[in-house]
């Protein structure tokens, strides 16, 4: 068209350059700019500083200027980009946040108030009584950039626009409700391609040889495969890259993929270049174009280059603690000095904490199902821990049993009180508690081959241990439950009837209703097994079973 242009990018280069005016990349092989991270939007902050600086006289008077009128801007873009929060980028984001939390930008506000609260309630943004808010990197990745984001992935991004340009209080919060919805739509068509991507995944993905998850389709959205590979690679620890036809013409499919450290995705596309009609990226995330007739030869030449360079124990997925804490050391001071640390993300991950030995007093089912709230104690000190994203039965671990949690350590502001709360990643038993299970199998085991036992053993299920027993199982059936593991079953007779029966006798007690045909019991993999209970079964005593009897005879010192 004959116009001069700068172009602004911040993805790694392949390739010839444009024939610009200028390109302004830090990634560019000539370039001699010491930090590379900068996102999109940090590229673009840079230019608007020089470009300030060309006509300024004062260099500290021009930089504050460029702070206070687009860090807010250009922290939220690079938080949404998923950018290290280190080095200039952290500058930014922390000068940005600052100024969200205290916005005069009419839309930012209407956005911050509608994601804060989902259910329209109105907390009277602009009241001059209204307590200013603290907005932090979470907030951003987690709230605003998914709505600003959801408008371009299944409307048009022109609505974003329009939002943060908008000065009109009024029309800003129709606005941002309209992108709130927007954003529910999104999430469920994410979780559709999500559902539908596993269940392919576990029923055709060659685990053992194939290190790159790549999948296609017809019909997933093209703004959203991106969000889906993110929650792939996360479960499986694994690249993935997902490609959709969706709109494509000249059967060229569009790709989204994200990778994990030890694989640069970008090298792994160059690569594979000569299948490809263009690409381009950073090193855990990028974009393609491919022909539908060159997937099949693509998935083969990427998973070549990755067996490679992956070892398993690189697409392990762990969590390391940063270190242990007391469980008495927790308190809101520390949690507060923590948030000095601020602003988390990727380079500057928020503080993983192991706490040993706590209690588990009650488990919540939260969120329609999805997540899980703990009640726990350590002595006479009650914590709170909250779980996203898995459903009390995910767990795996019952109340009345100890645990150690690795977790951050948050606080929760609720109705003008601040409480502390544990943000679990991951919950195991204690070794002590996993000792006591094993050591209790095993000496089941033993006796049940004819191993003789000791009265301090406490091994034989009295007459009110297994009608205790019963008791449950005949409530639990009553509800629907027929399906257990000792540990669980161990754990509701503590809550039932404050039985505390050991996981030894627990064994015995089951397998004594099952003689005495009270109980019809089939054990099942996996450590469960499945009661069915026979309610018009005749009156009988626990001595008429064999098992019993066995027992019996075993015991003595």
């Amino acid at each position: 068209l004959g116009l001069e242009m700068v172009i602004t990018d911040h993805h790694e280069c392949h390739g010839a350059l444009p024939n610009a005016c200028a390109v302004v990349n830090p990634h560019r092989p000539d370039c001699p700019y010491p930090f590379k991270e900068l996102a999109g939007v940090g590229v673009v902050f840079k230019l608007v500083c020089a470009m300030e600086l060309a006509r300024c006289d004062d260099t500290d008077a021009c930089i504050e200027r460029v702070f206070r009128d687009y860090a807010d801007l250009a922290a939220i873009g690079t938080v949404a980009d998923v950018m290290p929060l280190c080095d200039e980028n952290r500058v930014i984001v922390k000068q940005g946040l600052a100024a969200l939390g205290d916005t005069e930008r009419c839309g930012l506000a209407a956005l911050i108030e509608a994601a804060s609260n989902p259910t329209g309630a109105k907390s009277g943004w602009g009241e001059k009584a209204q307590k200013k808010r603290k907005i932090n990197a979470g907030f951003i990745g987690f709230a605003l950039a998914p709505r600003i984001n959801a408008a371009g992935r299944i409307s048009s991004a022109e609505k974003a626009v329009a939002l943060l340009l908008s000065e009109r209080e009024h029309e800003a919060a129709r606005m941002a409700q309209e992108l709130c919805e927007i954003n529910v739509r999104r999430q469920k068509e994410e979780n559709s391609i999500a559902e539908e991507a596993y269940k392919i995944i576990e029923e055709t993905h060659d685990f053992e040889n194939d290190k790159v998850i790549v999948l296609h389709a017809d019909n997933w959205q093209q703004g959203i495969i991106g969000i889906v590979s993110s929650r792939i690679t996360e479960k499986y620890g694994l690249p993935s890259i997902l490609i959709s036809f969706d709109g494509a013409t000249e059967d060229v499919g569009k790709g989204s993929g994200r990778s994990i450290k030890g694989m640069n995705l970008v090298e792994a596309l160059d690569y594979c270049q000569d299948l490809l009609v263009r690409f381009g990226g950073h090193e855990l995330a990028a974009g393609l174009s491919v022909r539908r007739d060159s997937i099949d030869e693509f998935k083969k030449r990427i998973n070549d280059y990755a067996r490679e360079r992956l070892t398993d124990d690189l697409s392990c997925i762990r969590f390391v603690a940063d270190c242990q804490v007391d469980p008495e050391d927790v308190d809101l001071t520390l949690a507060k000095e923590l948030t000095d640390l601020e602003p988390f993300g990727v380079s500057n991950p928020t503080p993983l904490f192991l706490i040993k030995n706590l209690t588990v007093n009650k488990i919540i089912s939260m969120g329609a199902g999805k997540h899980s709230k703990l009640l726990l104690t350590s002595g006479d000190r009650n914590y709170q821990a909250v779980c996203f994203g898995v459903a009390p039965a995910e767990l795996e671990i019952y109340p009345g049993e100890e645990v150690d949690l690795l977790c951050q350590i948050n606080i929760n502001e609720f109705r003008g009180q601040s409480t502390v709360q544990l943000v679990v990643q991951d919950v195991r038993l204690t070794g002590a508690c996993l000792q006591e299970y094993d050591c209790g199998e095993a000496r089941y085991r033993e006796i049940l081959e004819g191993a003789r036992f000791s009265n301090s053993e406490d091994v034989i299920p009295t007459r009110s241990d297994i009608a205790d027993v019963y008791r449950l199982l005949r409530q639990e059936c009553g509800g629907g439950h027929t399906s257990f593991t000792y540990r669980m079953l161990r754990s509701k007779l503590g809550e039932s009837s404050n039985s505390q029966v050991s996981y030894t006798k627990l064994r015995f007690a089951i397998s004594i209703l099952d003689d005495i045909r009270v109980c019809d019991v089939d054990e099942e993999q996996n450590g469960y097994f499945s009661v069915e209970v026979c309610h018009n079964a005749a009156k009988t005593n626990i001595e008429h079973s064999e098992t019993y009897k066995k027992l019996i005879c075993q015991c003595g010192d």
